[in-house]
């Protein structure tokens, strides 16, 4: 009954839309919100297009749908890490944060699986929704002034940001952030589908290097004043997998999740199951997947046979590939950023290059770089950089061939 009184009511303003009515200039954000809750009623019916069940709108929130246990437990575990974090400093948590959750009757209580989800939810959600108020309105100021639809690529973007910033982030820089890379690494482009850069990459990466200190990989999260968790990356630059394990973090507790990072990006086991069901929906490439492991577990196997030739004496070289890949934003990298339709290449090959690439540089940077411990977000924009060309001398490559075997 809602549903129907919904749908009536949208067909009754629909005219106020249209060309000649009086909110013409407005009718972007209409079909927003009506594709949004219906399917549209407009669709192809005869050749030369391909009809299939799958459309934009239910790609991206297949998308969403396998992000959110990663989302689900990073709010836990955000909660949980600030909670341990007071009861270990003795300190009474403060902030609007803490009296919300006071008022609701809300404790802190790190053993109360409740009280941490419901705390960093407090963490997860005024930044998701600072992401989606900036990010949509200025797609829907676009789209109305382009006089175009406003697709629904956004709707994962905003998403995706959220999970890769750290918990602490203050709203203005997520707001700012997001700003940034929809003007600069979208719609400068021409909007969904035509932009070259992943936009919650440009954006995490815009705030990396403008906010330092409340982005840098050492200082992910800071749950009170004076208190500082290093992320297992940051142990591990300075001392390998022993300076790991002596902070008390075992492989297991980083493969479940169970330590300091971004909201998103700590548990590689929800990450895998993201996984398995973009693939079965056939959303993401396997070839991106597997180029990106292949090129990691080949570096990261490179580097340690130099460390245990003793031709290098730094403590990340001895670091190996299953420690990489439970480690910082490797996984959530490689499932939903490396694998975006739209940055990536479109041949299969290329798909397996691009991967690869990806995998080679992001040890690279963890391994050779002296300053910054992680490396998926800036490797994966190097891909993307390249993707194109690689898309390109494949391509001829192809060409090529098939001449040579025609001649």
């Amino acid at each position: 009954m809602i549903i129907q009184s919904l749908r009536k009511f949208l067909d009754h303003i629909e005219p106020t839309f249209r060309p000649k009515g009086r909110l013409e200039n407005l009718s972007a954000i209409y079909e927003m919100f009506d594709t949004f809750l219906f399917t549209p009623s407009h669709v192809t019916q005869h050749a030369p297009h391909v009809r299939d069940a799958l459309d934009l709108k239910r790609l991206m929130m297949y998308v969403i749908i396998a992000a959110t246990p990663a989302a689900s437990w990073g709010m836990y575990n955000v909660g949980y890490t600030a909670n341990l974090a007071f009861a270990q400093l003795g300190q009474t948590p403060t902030g609007w944060r803490a009296d919300f959750l006071l008022a609701l009757g809300i404790g802190f209580d790190p053993n109360n699986w409740i009280d941490c989800y419901w705390l960093g939810s407090m963490y997860f959600f005024p930044l998701y929704v600072t992401t989606m108020i900036v990010g949509l309105g200025i797609e829907m100021a676009f789209a109305a002034i382009r006089k175009h639809e406003v697709n629904e690529g956004f709707l994962v973007t905003g998403m995706l940001y959220t999970l890769i910033l750290p918990a602490t982030t203050p709203l203005w820089q997520a707001g700012l952030g997001i700003a940034f890379s929809i003007i600069f690494a979208k719609e400068v482009f021409g909007g969904t589908g035509k932009n070259f850069l992943n936009p919650a990459l440009v954006a995490r990466a815009f705030l990396y290097f403008s906010y330092p200190a409340s982005q840098s990989g050492d200082a992910v999260w800071v749950p009170v004043d004076g208190y500082t968790a290093a992320t297992a990356l940051s142990h591990a630059k300075n001392g390998g997998v022993a300076a790991i394990t002596n902070h008390g973090i075992t492989w297991w507790n980083a493969f479940i999740g169970n330590m300091q990072g971004s909201i998103g990006e700590t548990s590689t086991l929800l990450c895998l199951l993201g996984a398995v069901f973009l693939l079965y929906t056939r959303i993401a490439s396997w070839r991106i997947m597997a180029g990106v492991m292949t090129g990691m577990i080949a570096t990261a196997t490179l580097f340690n046979i130099l460390a245990y030739l003793e031709a290098v004496s730094a403590p990340a070289y001895t670091i190996p590939f299953w420690w990489h890949l439970v480690l910082g934003g490797f996984a959530f990298g490689t499932v939903f950023m490396a694998t975006d339709p739209v940055s990536g290449p479109i041949t299969n090959t290329g798909r397996w290059l691009y991967g690869t690439l990806i995998g080679f540089m992001v040890i690279l940077i963890r391994v050779a770089n002296p300053g910054y411990p992680e490396g998926m977000m800036l490797a994966i924009l190097f891909g993307n950089v390249f993707a194109p060309t690689i898309d390109y001398f494949v391509a001829q490559a192809n060409i090529h061939r098939r001449f040579i075997r025609n001649v």
